[in-house]
């Protein structure tokens, strides 16, 4: 029997490396796509790169796309490629919108060129929701986007579906609300955190600065989601599901958990940096993930508190192999 095949996009991304080894671990074989860049860095996927095939390919170049499908022929495609922070979408909206809405129709379109029998998978984005026409969020709530990575998610999302509807493609969107784990880059909230409360905890740092303490939203762990990712295209029918724990903490609940995980009290760390604060705001998200966890049977294994403890303790131990 032949190993099924899938492709990653955004393979070196936290999403891509749990992904890759949920995969793996389900004996396939694994082609991850990376831009070719003296900046790519493989340290998330380093402990499974013997076992993966990287081509280099990019969003905003179609022909790489197509080769890679033509070369590699694989029978699913996971689009987790983006410009993907969310500050940095009001710095540079044009290019998120390249790579974050344009960059799916170029893979649709592969995929319509090259083989329609593919199954897609897109990283839709809880952010779609923004200022939020209902709570909680499902997937038929509208979609109101707050940042140019919002709506570049939502012009992927809906490309999409349109794709599924006008040729039959199997194709499907997980929206995700915040899924966060030891991996997550320094300049996401949840990392920023607890690696500030790593530094603190060993005596290299005294004060953290955080935008909104009073912003919420649906934390999950990385390696629960990669899972509903996978099961989405084991269906018979494409289908869009949202994805998350229906649980809300807000950013001060994350404060407490990681100071207090290693007895400090977080009053006496954080403040409030308004250089931090966004131009417009998402007040609160919140998912009702039913939908997955009925067609999919998903549900997360980690709860907020055990993801926060697990991302604090990793942090601790990184720095004080850096310190030897």
């Amino acid at each position: 029997m032949t190993k099924r095949r899938a492709l990653i996009t955004g393979i070196t991304g936290q999403d891509g490396s749990y992904l890759a080894e949920f995969l793996l671990e389900q004996g396939y074989e694994v082609i991850g796509m990376v831009r070719r860049s003296s900046t790519v860095t493989f340290a998330r996927i380093h402990h499974i790169q013997d076992k993966v095939t990287l081509v280099s390919g990019d969003l905003l170049d179609q022909g790489s796309l197509i080769a890679a499908l033509r070369d590699y022929k694989p029978q699913e495609v996971y689009n987790l490629a983006a410009q993907s922070f969310v500050p940095a979408s009001w710095q540079q909206p044009v290019f998120t919108g390249e790579v974050t809405a344009l960059g799916v129709t170029r893979m649709l379109e592969a995929i319509r060129t090259v083989d329609p029998t593919i199954r897609f998978y897109q990283a839709s984005s809880s952010e779609m929701f923004g200022k939020v026409r209902e709570v909680p969020q499902r997937e038929s709530t509208p979609f109101y986007p707050r940042s140019p990575y919002g709506v570049a998610k939502v012009y992927g999302h809906w490309i999409t579906v349109n794709y599924r509807e006008s040729y039959d493609l199997f194709t499907c969107s997980g929206i995700l609300f915040n899924h966060e784990s030891p991996r997550r880059g320094l300049e996401f909230v949840t990392r920023k955190v607890t690696h500030h409360v790593a530094k603190i905890k060993l005596g290299l740092a005294d004060k953290i600065g955080l935008g909104n303490l009073d912003s919420k939203r649906d934390w999950g762990y990385a390696g629960d989601y990669v899972r509903a990712m996978w099961l989405m295209l084991q269906q018979d029918q494409p289908d869009d599901y949202v994805v998350g724990t229906g649980e809300t903490h807000s950013v001060q609940e994350l404060c407490e958990v990681a100071f207090g995980h290693v007895g400090l009290d977080w009053r006496d760390h954080v403040y409030q940096d308004p250089r931090f604060m966004r131009p417009a705001e998402v007040d609160l998200l919140v998912s009702d993930p039913s939908k997955a966890q009925k067609a999919l049977g998903w549900e997360p294994q980690y709860t907020f508190k055990d993801l926060i403890e697990m991302m604090v303790d990793a942090d601790i131990a990184s720095l004080k192999e850096e310190m030897k």
